[in-house]
């Protein structure tokens, strides 16, 4: 039974006339008496009775007619559910999204988004970068945003912005005290609270400092911790240092809780993630042109 027999039929039933359900339909009188014939020898069913020159619904027709009315009807609705799907007038959007990223940068672009189409439900999860990564390699996620280094033959990476990492303290540290700090200051002058590994955040500092020489295992770090919240709090609290995104530690130090030390770090990428074999949504297409574009 097709799409077609079941209007053809409603459209002859309606009507109790051939040429005149063909001329509602555009189509030939005889494509229409074919179509009725063949859903009725098929199921071997009879829905009209010739009576002369015309059609009269049987008992069976009028009780098939119902239902014909009704799958049609859902039928119709499938079709205007995946035209605004596609359309973007609904559905759901899964992200993933590293913790600065999703703190300082993302929030606005999805506002966008949200702003142009409401209908778009948006569903973000927060973790780290290999979480994240492993979100969109699983499908967990559509697309993925990301800090730092990562190394996945999986998936597609695109460079979306830069971002400055900086090294805090709180006031009055030796290493706050304004004069540029020598590598070897940051192995024999601190300690460390460090953000977890699998962070795209340690991995970019810890990649800069092999750059000056220094091996991450030199640092004295005295504790590891999961946001860039926890990290500064810390780091406002003790004698310790840490590196972090300047986007989270600008309110900390004009508020004069945190000072920025004096030693320079390479600008890390914010990357967005998606798988190369899996089919992207038209709703992750979108977003993944704002953020491309920064909007």
């Amino acid at each position: 039974m097709t799409f077609e027999q079941l209007t053809i039929f409603v459209a002859v039933a309606e009507r109790e006339h051939l040429t005149r359900a063909a001329e509602a339909l555009h189509l030939t009188p005889s494509a229409v008496s074919s179509a009725v014939r063949k859903l009725e020898d098929f199921y071997g069913v009879q829905l009209f009775d010739r009576v002369g020159r015309g059609l009269v619904i049987t008992a069976e027709g009028r009780l098939f007619l119902d239902e014909a009315r009704a799958t049609l009807a859902r039928m119709r609705s499938a079709e205007r559910f995946l035209g605004e799907l596609g359309g973007l007038q609904r559905g759901v959007l899964t992200i993933a999204a590293s913790q600065t990223i999703a703190s300082y940068w993302l929030p606005g672009v999805l506002m966008g988004f949200h702003t142009r189409y409401p209908g778009i439900e948006l569903s973000l999860s927060i973790g780290n970068t290999e979480t994240v990564a492993k979100a969109v390699e699983t499908g967990a996620a559509e697309i993925g945003y990301v800090e730092g280094e990562l190394d996945n033959p999986l998936l597609h990476k695109r460079h979306i912005a830069d971002d400055a990492l900086m090294i805090v303290t709180r006031p009055g540290h030796p290493l706050s005290e304004g004069r540029p700090a020598r590598p070897r200051d940051l192995i024999e002058k601190t300690s460390w609270v460090l953000r977890e590994p699998g962070s795209g955040t340690r991995s970019a500092f810890e990649a800069a400092l092999e750059r000056e020489g220094i091996a991450a295992f030199e640092l004295d770090v005295v504790m590891e911790l999961p946001s860039n919240e926890a990290v500064l709090s810390a780091v406002r609290s003790s004698q310790v240092s840490s590196a972090v995104s300047s986007a989270a530690a600008a309110p900390w130090i004009a508020a004069g809780g945190l000072a920025c030390v004096n030693f320079e770090l390479p600008a890390r990428s914010f990357m967005l993630l998606s798988h190369k074999e899996r089919h992207l949504s038209r709703a992750a297409e979108q977003l993944m042109a704002d953020s491309l574009s920064g909007h």
